[in-house]
């Protein structure tokens, strides 16, 4: 009975150290996601979510199975923050429902025309103005529709923790089949939603600082951004 408590006790002090030592982990992914996500999303939020999945990375983590504390606990505590943000979601179902009336019409052109769909014909396939759809756009990507590391992430890198540091073949074929895709994606988009997608994501500006660097308002940046996403979406939905 005293060699079970001894180790009970052993392993809650090890979480506990685990869980003191990753404290700026949970700051780091925090600022890190709340840089990527509308206004209303408050980073306190982020960091109440997180320190919540970190405590249970540390009580559940086993160094037998290959992967680092680190990487499993960076997963967990990103993970815990998403279903926070999904479930605090109040975009009304209007919303939604136009989101998917775009990104069908979207996919409808694209296969007609074999490339990318432009403002106007989406607009007329839908049978909208082109403001009336800015405005869908403008909706959609302030209502956290738009997450696009958490709509296109590789589910089996990011839903799951990693139960050894090396992929099974089927994994890593899918995570490789997977990354030629999206970058083939990418690489069709137009130029400027590529360059924004690059700016946003690559070199870390917010929307404003795209803004200034291409001269439109922050607004038209959020416009461009949600019409990248929805691109990919549907050629997601394509795969």
């Amino acid at each position: 009975m005293n060699t079970y408590s001894n180790v009970v006790s052993s392993q809650a002090h090890n979480s506990d150290e685990l869980t003191a030592e990753h404290v700026d982990l949970v700051k780091k992914i925090a600022h890190h996601l709340v840089a990527r996500l509308p206004a209303t999303v408050d980073v306190n939020d982020l960091l109440q979510s997180g320190m919540v999945g970190l405590l249970e990375a540390a009580a559940n983590f086993d160094a037998s199975r290959g992967a680092s504390f680190e990487t499993y606990a960076g997963i967990r505590v990103r993970g815990a923050m998403l279903d926070d943000i999904r479930k605090h979601d109040w975009t009304p179902r209007s919303v939604h429902h136009k989101y998917r009336r775009v990104t069908e019409a979207m996919h409808a052109v694209e296969a007609e025309t074999g490339r990318a769909a432009t403002t106007e014909e989406i607009a007329a396939h839908l049978e909208i103005s082109v403001d009336d759809y800015h405005k869908i756009l403008k909706d959609s990507a302030c209502s956290r529709l738009f997450s696009y590391e958490e709509t296109l992430e590789e589910p089996t890198l990011q839903r799951k923790p990693p139960s050894s540091s090396t992929p099974r073949p089927d994994q890593q074929l899918f995570q490789d089949q997977f990354r030629e895709l999206l970058a083939n994606s990418i690489d069709q988009l137009p130029e400027r939603e590529k360059l924004v997608l690059s700016l946003y994501y690559e070199q870390e500006l917010n929307l404003k600082e795209i803004g200034v660097v291409l001269d439109v308002s922050e607004s038209r940046v959020c416009q461009i951004h949600g019409q990248a996403v929805m691109r990919l979406r549907a050629a997601a939905k394509r795969w």
